[in-house]
């Protein structure tokens, strides 16, 4: 069965786009015209603050304690903060943030403000409304997707979990929706997911590996499209206008990133039944215990990096820590110092030294339990 799986109940509708065709009347939902409906509730500009926090935030006390005329929101999907306020007021919204943060020992994570959003508060609009919209643009969304399927897959494996990440990036394009452009919301919202689907890789493993893998897969498909058969190195690196050098250099971040989604014990969390077994000391050779001690470390490290069972699910515990793994990995064991791992995967150094801090903790742990 396919993991995009469309709601039984609307699967004979027509997979339109929402847009209004010739000789066809406009959508209606909660009895209310789609265009007037976002007309009612037209988009505004506001100052924005995105952050992350490096452990707990107390979410109902940060609320309760924001000036007045300001929101917080919380992805927790990507641990992500978003207080908004009025325009002008980013920097001193993000000024007091980190304030607030500081007085509580919590360490905010890239913390910057954004001006001018435009964005629409998808509670705003009428109930009936916002429910029989994404009643509709769900299933067709999900449609929409097939062709994405196996990256899909790759992020988002369980189809619960899938259908939850389309309902959430229906509420998304919803809010970003901008009805004076004079393009309908469905075909506003089926250019999004694409895009939104890219953004998993980025998410989860940064921007440029995600970036460099996607257009070495769209350069081997343009090739092979075109010769009928795969590019050599060279071939490659000439089409994609690249020496030969660069593209062993970016094949190795890709490589590197496919290891890194590989890592089935990461998602899979700690096996505590699994045992790893240990030559005896006095009949192995020096060579064998070596690789012996190699593999417990390695199998420690994996398991430092793995989701806490314990953990709620909103809470970044909850999630593989991958990035702490590839630091660790790539600096201990690659050669690379963390400015190159940061180069390659995107990300900052700040960034990976909060996750690697995270798995020293735990791994300090491992290891005790190893030397016992």
């Amino acid at each position: 069965m396919s993991t995009l799986a469309t709601d039984p109940t609307t699967a004979d509708r027509p997979a339109d786009s929402g847009a209004d065709a010739p000789g066809r009347a406009p959508l209606v939902f909660g009895g209310v015209p789609e265009a007037e409906g976002f007309a009612a509730v037209p988009i505004t500009a506001r100052d924005r603050v995105h952050f992350r926090v490096d452990r707990d935030l107390p979410l109902a006390e940060f609320r309760a304690d924001l000036p007045d005329g300001v929101t917080v929101s919380h992805d927790e999907g990507e641990g992500l903060y978003r207080v908004d306020g009025p325009c002008g007021q980013g920097q001193v919204l993000a000024d007091w943030i980190r304030a607030w943060c500081a007085g509580r020992d919590i360490g905010t994570v890239g913390l910057r403000a954004e001006a001018a959003v435009r964005r629409r508060a998808p509670r705003d609009l009428p109930p009936a409304f916002l429910e029989d919209l994404c009643r509709h643009y769900q299933p067709l969304s999900l449609k929409r997707l097939q062709r994405n399927a196996s990256t899909l897959r790759m992020h988002v494996p369980d189809p619960d979990d899938l259908y939850q990440q389309v309902a959430e990036w229906v509420l998304k394009a919803v809010g970003q929706y901008d009805e004076t452009k004079g393009v309908p919301f469905g075909a506003f919202l089926a250019t999004q997911l694409s895009k939104w689907v890219h953004d998993l890789g980025r998410s989860a493993h940064g921007r440029t590996a995600a970036d460099t893998e996607n257009r070495q897969q769209k350069a081997l498909a343009a090739f092979q499209a075109e010769h009928q058969r795969r590019p050599s190195e060279r071939e490659l690196a000439e089409y994609m206008g690249q020496s030969v050098a660069t593209l062993r250099r970016n094949s190795q971040t890709v490589a590197t990133l496919n290891g890194l989604r590989n890592l089935q014990s990461l998602d899979g969390g700690p096996d505590g039944a699994a045992e790893v077994l240990v030559p005896d000391s006095d009949e192995a050779p020096d060579q064998i215990m070596d690789e012996a001690d190699q593999t417990l470390l390695s199998h420690a490290l994996t398991a430092a990096c793995a989701p806490d069972p314990t953990a709620a699910r909103g809470q970044r515990a909850a999630q593989p820590n991958v990035l702490g793994w590839a630091t660790w990995y790539l600096t201990t064991w690659g050669g690379q110092t963390k400015t190159q791992v940061s180069a390659d995967l995107g990300t900052s150094v700040r960034n990976m030294n909060v996750h690697a801090d995270r798995v020293e903790r735990a791994l300090k742990d491992r290891l005790t339990e190893l030397s016992e």
